[in-house]
């Protein structure tokens, strides 16, 4: 039987609009512009005979023709990706595409997987570094992030979300801690960094080495090198924790769920 062609770029980006519902988010999602996006809409309305999106004082909102097909098209996206995990399966089955931030894979990550690796010797792993590397274009399997949720993705925290403080001396602020001032019990102008640095890690070794004192993530004090001087504080609660993620269709598959199950152990 002949099959009907499917505007599949279309429907993509009509799942992101319908997601979002803003042109312009979804633009950001699919690296084109918001114009862009307006077109292939416009296509899609035409080829189905339908309205698919009103705009209100609200902004855009899907219509009951759009909101009545939507969850079979995202059902139907799932099912695309996972046969095409399904064809990569027989040559990836055991290798693992990895992005996590520097300083958690050295304090936190490395050993783990060395474990998880000795455990299961066949596994071979490709590590890429930052916290932001698209699933798409690195092929990734899993992400850490440091975070305040998975956002769109699946996820589950690699530990408590908790800071600590470490080092004495001056404060120093990093991108990730973003409100040193709201340190309890320290006075506002006290409070403003004296050195900022780039990352955990940075501030990780500037705290080591004396050069001030420093929040971090709690998890990262676990990986110090034995003798360590430095001080290091009670923790404390915070938003943001370490998520590990991944997208549905990756979170779902049985060598993704053998790692994150021997990680969150």
């Amino acid at each position: 039987m002949k099959r009907t062609h499917l505007p599949l770029n279309a429907l993509r980006v009509f799942d992101a609009a319908a997601r979002h519902l803003s042109f312009t988010r979804a633009a950001d999602e699919l690296a084109v512009t918001p114009a862009a996006v307006g077109q292939q809409i416009r296509a899609l309305e035409d080829l189905l005979g339908v309205v698919l999106f009103r705009r209100t004082s609200k902004g855009l909102e899907l219509t009951d023709e759009a909101g009545a097909g939507l969850a079979a098209l995202r059902t139907g996206f799932l099912h695309f990706e996972d046969a095409v995990q399904a064809m990569q399966a027989s040559q990836s089955s055991h290798v693992y595409t990895i992005a996590a931030p520097r300083e958690f894979f050295a304090a936190w990550l490395a050993p783990r997987l060395a474990a998880f690796r000795a455990a299961n010797p066949e596994v071979r792993y490709v590590l890429v570094d930052g916290e932001l590397t698209d699933f798409t274009e690195a092929n990734l399997d899993l992400a850490v992030r440091w975070s305040e949720g998975p956002g769109d993705l699946e996820g589950i925290t690699l530990g408590a979300p908790e800071w600590v403080e470490l080092g004495e001396g001056d404060w120093m602020g990093w991108p990730g801690d973003p409100t040193p001032e709201g340190h309890e019990g320290v006075d506002e102008e006290e409070a403003k960094p004296a050195i900022l640095l780039a990352d955990a890690g940075q501030a990780v070794a500037a705290a080591t080495s004396g050069l001030g004192r420093v929040r971090v993530p709690a998890l990262l004090t676990e990986g110090l090198p034995a003798g360590t001087s430095v001080k290091v504080g009670a923790a404390t609660s915070c938003r943001r924790a370490y998520w590990l993620v991944a997208p549905l269709p990756q979170w779902r598959q049985k060598k993704v769920k053998a790692l994150v199950a021997a990680l969150t152990a």
